[in-house]
């Protein structure tokens, strides 16, 4: 199946009172491992790379992954920009056929965030390309919201203003985002899914299970040479961490 955008799927999701998984990749192991988990339980997936990760490899190579990948799987597969933090980048991911795009403009100023997030709105909407903003609804697609989640690992357990979300999903229509979820308890990103979270992103849980596998096969053979051995133990680590969270969100069986 070629590359799909997120529109319909979050429509539907919104609809239908589940969310999509959205995992960061940083590799091609970590790319087969989200689609392969994907696979297995029917479910739709947004495969995201961040500035970061497109600093290490372009744009263009990322989307030659996920785009091959999803080319033989019968699952929709989104390709996803995570926090493109400026226009520049946005347009280099849009350029290379990424099927969604997010513009995080918070780094600005409010009035700066509100023009960049519209520039990037006009050139993506063009081609029929979602975009995902940060702060504030600018003829957007889909809203990340701020109820207590934060990027990277938490030193204890985040407290999430539940209240907070079901007032901001009374008054806003489009489909909301939730950022920050490695770490976050199951329960609670089930209670955000019931309240009105449609996409949920995963990230920094993903790169710790890929470096768990590897130390381990590489602490039982620390004379292995062969970068397939260990990485095939890092995508399987992976993929069950995927699963686990798609049945988090309830997207199982909704391909």
């Amino acid at each position: 199946m070629s590359l799909v955008t997120t529109k319909d799927l979050m429509l539907d999701a919104q609809k239908n009172h589940y969310a999509i998984g959205a995992f960061n990749a940083e590799n091609m192991e970590m790319v087969q491992a989200i689609i392969a988990a994907a696979e297995e339980l029917r479910a739709p997936v947004i495969v995201q790379t961040t500035p970061g990760t497109l600093k290490y490899a372009s744009p263009a190579m990322f989307h030659a992954m996920v785009a091959a990948a999803a080319s033989e799987a019968s699952v929709p597969v989104v390709m996803h920009l995570d926090h493109g933090s400026s226009y520049e980048l946005a347009m280099q991911a849009f350029r290379a056929g990424y099927t969604s795009v997010m513009i995080d403009g918070s780094h600005h100023v409010f009035e700066e965030n509100i023009e960049i997030t519209k520039s990037v709105v006009r050139a993506c909407h063009a081609a029929g390309i979602p975009v995902e903003a940060e702060l504030g609804k600018v003829g957007g697609d889909s809203l990340a919201v701020a109820i207590g989640t934060a990027h990277g690992v938490y030193k204890g357990t985040p407290k999430l203003d539940m209240e907070r979300l079901s007032e901001i999903r009374k008054v806003v229509s489009v489909p909301l985002v939730l950022h920050g979820t490695s770490g976050v308890p199951d329960d609670a990103v089930r209670e955000c899914v019931a309240r009105g979270m449609c996409k949920v992103n995963y990230a920094t849980d993903l790169r710790i299970a890929f470096s768990k596998g590897l130390k381990e096969y590489l602490a039982k053979d620390p004379e292995v040479f062969d970068p397939k051995k260990y990485s095939a133990v890092g995508r399987e680590y992976v993929k069950e961490y995927v699963k686990s969270k798609i049945l988090v969100c309830g997207s199982n069986g909704k391909a």
